[in-house]
């Protein structure tokens, strides 16, 4: 096999590198190859990176799939937002106003009291930013320090031809003197132009820029991009080197830029805001309230096993901000990608606060998240993090921070009755029985970019006086704190000795824990931190089973890493199911329904075999997409007929054939993706139902209204009851179906079955059985993309349920029907699709997609589903097992046909990337042989790579990185504001199609 070397002609040519850039024959046996050489790390597909596009994965102009649409560019929440100065808009003009009327002058840094530092004479001198945009023109009068410009893209200028690049600058480090000054204007300015004029850009390209900014020791960086797939291993793992070494990376949590519709739906962050090592940003208006384009948590990374951790970080400004035109004088723009460069800018001048002879011993990313969280002024609303940035308190912090650090917790008060900042744990008191409460924080370490946890967290009770004693606390935390952050997470529980409180009540304490680092340069002992935090909790009498339900997150199987298609088809700008369908994510208007009316809501997190039957009136399976095990099903089967466990099942659509015409050519890897399901895994949910004589169909039932009992439902895109048992109240009536030969619903002339309900076994019976519920849809619970909600459906149905409440319209004797009721013969009930491996996603089958939970019990189930013998308590090493295999272990590709959707003829990879590292050890060096056709062939089987022990490419990642082949789409994008941009680049990138494959190849760390 033979292969060929791509030169990359930019800056960081200049130093040494930990990646290269090849073309490969069109085939895996090549990768292969390429991976089994000896220090090669890993093999990775180079993905173009766009942010002018409204969707992660959005298909390229001209190769659309019928069902696609473009996104209305008028919608002014989704977009990001200009006004110049003078403009008449109505609606922009009275959010102007509001910002005069908070405070604002001339600029978002006089709006946030930069001027109270600069009369100190701290105006970011000294201090090195680097701008990952489009550039700066070399002469623009707003700024006075550029010091170097560099390209990194294919376009042969330096300058901006779109002016993203200069607003983002202006807002960091504008003049003094100019008409909207920015926040450090003595700052030195470093433009990295990542970015093509049609926004277009490479992973290798960013790579490329990243190790220059290391290099060259920058203190600030500023990256207004970003996407959803967190499992992007050469990014995230960059990142985190970029932290380790002590750059100060701010990064948006993103508006709808990324995929569509981030903000004002919840599980939205996008990565790398969402790791522990960045500082995201989200996006206020000058009222202080959350912008409704910023995304908004928690983080998905953890689920299904663990919890979330909060984001943002903090917020700042975001809407209507200032900044320097491309030609002089200002204009406002809106967007996260604009309250980024506002943290950027008031970082910058903060770490300018501290005296130059200990500025770079005390700066680093958690001294400065440090400052800034403890100084954030809150409100209750909990999507604002820590809150909006204080820079006079923080500026305060620094100047007294100590030289050799110190470590801390994020939140640093873990008041888990103070609603509605602490939602949704505020809402919910701890009982005995109950799935353990957890909660995931953020520990911060100021000492190092290493570090470990010294003495374990313990909890210890506040007073005598307060029920603390019938808490079981447990902790799991990184073995690792690296770079510069970790997790502690709690595990809670009441014990046995709460079981018979008569009153509810409350329990305080503290978490405590001792943080330790290497010695800094000069120092023999290691830096060692005590951190203590106080936490308190609501304690309540155990509910009524009636009262309890569990929410199935287990089943649930989302992007990345496969394509999981959206629930609602008519979403057509947001195809993606990545929001986590979590209860206080996506659900979470459901969540708050349940707790208004009464209802107790717990998650289990691990298969139907980790819980006890008996403490609950139903159990939730909402959207499942996740195979069911046969315990799993044997378990179900005797917890509803022996146990009185009842079973409300929310389905989504199932058809092959339209799963088959949602394929689409991804521009960004030039292949073509298919869903590995529909919106709900219906095969898998009609094996677990075919116990009870139910099964779901192929039909998709979309329409408006569809009256069943008293309620009025909106049917999205829901699936068809196919099998009832005998006795069963279903539903039949007219409803409009969709197909994949009409993009549109249309009535038929058939009758279709929307909804069953059935009483399990004899209801007079001594040991009573459950009951069942069917519904084909869960739209009405999603807040994401919902038509309209039907939480009063949702309690009619738990009243049948878990009251055997007959009086609700469910189940009316004319619904009620003596035999099984069946569609036609002629008529198959769905199956699994052909050519798509869904095993290699299935935690359940034994896949390892990156974001799989447990197929045994852990920690976050009850004691007695515990492993015989297990105690956990001390769970660091399960936590730790669970994140090394789950983030960066090998992982199955994305189901995709590599197709060119033009002319189906076999397509490749136009660019891609491969990791290399020092698997053979010593000097590694290039050997290349000429050819006739003047390319540089390098035989596979030579080592390659110049390295040096001397170059600082950053701290490694260690043994818990491991060399795999991984070939998942990414896009990080910020949205143009025009929808012009977006054509432009995406039929650019078609145009570029190669017939080769590029490959990247990164050296072992």
């Amino acid at each position: 096999m033979r292969w060929r070397w791509i030169d990359r002609d930019n800056a960081a040519m200049r130093y040494p590198t930990d990646f290269a850039l090849v073309k490969l024959p069109p085939s895996s046996s090549s990768v292969d190859v390429i991976a089994s050489i000896a220090g090669v790390k890993d093999v990775h597909a180079e993905q173009i990176l766009t942010r002018s596009l409204a969707l992660t994965t959005r298909p390229t102009i001209g190769m659309e799939p019928p069902w696609f649409e473009g996104r209305d560019d008028d919608d002014d929440d989704d977009e990001e937002e200009e006004v110049e100065f003078g403009s008449n808009a109505t609606a922009r003009r009275r959010r102007l106003q509001a910002r005069a009327a908070a405070g604002a002058r001339r600029s978002v840094a006089e709006a946030l009291d930069a001027e109270k530092l600069w009369k100190r004479g701290h105006t970011g001198e000294g201090v090195r930013v680097a701008i990952f945009d489009t550039g700066v023109d070399a002469n623009h009068a707003h700024f006075k320090n550029v010091k170097e410009r560099t390209n990194w893209t294919h376009e042969k200028t330096l300058s901006d031809g779109l002016g993203h690049g200069t607003f983002v600058a202006g807002v960091v480090a504008a003049a003094a003197d100019a008409q909207c000054p920015g926040f450090a204007p003595d700052a030195e300015i470093h433009t990295f132009r990542v970015f093509t004029n049609d926004q277009v850009s490479y992973t290798s390209w960013f790579l490329d820029a990243f190790n220059y900014a290391i290099a060259t020791e920058m203190h600030v960086l500023n990256l207004s991009i970003g996407g959803p797939d967190y499992l992007d291993r050469p990014f995230v793992e960059k990142v985190g080197e970029i932290t380790a070494n002590g750059i100060l990376l701010v990064r948006r949590v993103l508006n709808r830029s990324a995929i569509g519709n981030d903000g004002p739906l919840w599980g939205t962050l996008n990565n790398p805001a969402d790791q522990m090592d960045v500082l995201g940003v989200g996006g206020i208006d000058y009222n202080d309230k959350i912008a409704s384009f910023s995304s908004r948590g928690m983080s998905t990374w953890e689920l299904p096993n663990g919890y979330g951790r909060v984001k943002p970080d903090v917020v700042a400004y975001g809407r209507d901000v200032s900044g320097s035109k491309i030609n002089g004088g200002c204009r406002s723009l809106s967007g996260t990608s604009v309250a980024s460069p506002v943290v950027a800018g008031a970082v910058t001048l903060l770490a300018s606060v501290v005296p130059k002879e200990r500025r770079w011993d005390v700066l680093n990313p958690a001294s400065m998240k440090q400052a800034l969280t403890e100084t954030a002024s809150h409100t209750n609303d909990p999507v604002l993090g820590a809150g909006k940035i204080d820079l006079e308190n923080a500026g305060r912090i620094l100047s007294s921070y100590p030289t050799k650090g110190r470590a801390s917790l994020v939140p640093g008060t873990l008041d888990f009755t103070d609603c509605p900042y602490m939602w949704p744990h505020c809402t919910q008191p701890l009982y005995h029985g109950a799935m353990p409460f957890m909660f995931n924080a953020t520990i911060v370490n100021g000492m190092g970019a290493v570090g470990w946890i010294e003495k374990p967290p313990t909890f210890t009770r506040a007073s005598d006086d307060d029920l603390s004693e019938h808490l079981d606390v447990r902790f799991a935390h990184s073995e690792t704190l690296w770079p510069w952050t970790g997790f502690i997470a709690m595990y809670v529980r009441v014990k046995a000795s709460g079981k018979e409180l008569a009153s509810p009540g409350i329990a305080r304490g503290t978490i405590a824990f001792t943080v330790a680092s290497p010695p800094g340069a000069g120092e023999r002992e290691v830096r060692t931190s005590d951190v203590a935090v106080p936490v308190t909790f609501h304690i309540a009498p155990t509910p009524p089973r009636e009262r309890r339900l569990l929410w199935s997150q287990y089943h649930s199987v989302r992007y990345p890493p496969g394509y999981v298609p959206r629930d609602n088809l008519d979403a057509k700008a947001d195809i993606l199911d990545w929001h986590g369908d979590h209860p206080h994510t996506n659900f979470h208007a459901t969540y708050d329904w349940l707790r208004n009316n009464g209802y107790f809501l717990e998650v289990l997190g691990s298969p139907l075999t980790c819980f006890d039957a008996s403490q609950y009136g139903a159990i939730l399976l909402v959207d499942p997409e996740e195979e069911f095990s046969e315990e799993e099903i044997s378990k179900l089967t005797t917890d509803v007929n022996e146990n009185g466990l009842s079973v409300a099942v929310f389905g989504e659509w199932y058809n092959v054939p339209i799963m088959e015409k949602m394929k689409f050519f991804d521009d960004n890897t030039h292949n073509t993706w298919t869903p590995i399901t529909g919106g709900a895994n219906v095969p898998a949910l009609n094996d677990l139902l075919k116990p009870f004589g139910y099964a779901f169909g192929d039909r998709v039932l979309q329409q408006a209204v569809v009256p069943i009992g008293g309620s009025r439902l909106n049917v999205q895109a829901g699936a068809n009851v196919a099998r009832a048992p005998a006795g069963a109240w279903t539903h039949v009536g007219d409803v409009s179906e969709r197909d994949a030969r009409h993009e549109k619903p249309r009535r038929t002339n058939r009758k279709s079955a929307v909804a069953s309900f059935f009483q399990v076994g004899d209801p007079n019976a001594t040991a009573k059985s459950g009951r069942l519920a069917l519904f084909g849809d869960s739209g009405c619970l999603d807040s994401s993309h919902q038509g309209a909600p039907c939480h009063d459906f949702l309690g009619s149905i738990l009243r049948f349920l878990t009251e055997n409440d007959r009086s609700t319209g469910l189940t009316d004797a004319n619904t009620k029907r003596g035999e099984a009721y069946a569609t036609p013969a002629d008529e198959p009930l769905p199956s699994r699709r052909v050519g798509v491996d869904f095993d290699a996603y299935s935690t359940t089958r034994g896949g390892k997609p990156g974001n799989e939970g447990s197929t045994t019990c852990g920690p976050n189930d009850p004691m007695e589903f515990w492993p015989a013998g297990e105690t956990f308590e001390s769970v660091s090493a399960w936590s730790s097992k669970r994140a090394t295999s789950g983030r960066f272990s090998g992982r199955t590709p994305p189901a995709r046909t590599v197709k060119d959707a033009r002319d189906d003829s076999p397509a490749e990879v136009p660019r891609a990337l491969i990791r290399a590292g020092g698997g053979g050890g010593g000097d590694v060096r290039v050997r290349a042989t000429r050819d006739d056709d003047d390319d540089d062939d390098v035989d596979a089987s030579a080592p390659f790579f110049s390295s040096s022990p001397d170059a600082k490419l950053g701290v490694p990642l260690g043994a818990a990185i491991v060399a795999s082949l991984l070939m998942i789409a990414r896009r990080r994008r910020r949205r143009g504001k025009r929808a012009g941009d977006a054509r432009r680049s995406v039929q650019g990138v078609a145009v570029g199609a190669s017939a080769t494959t590029e490959r990247l190849l990164r050296r072992k760390m």
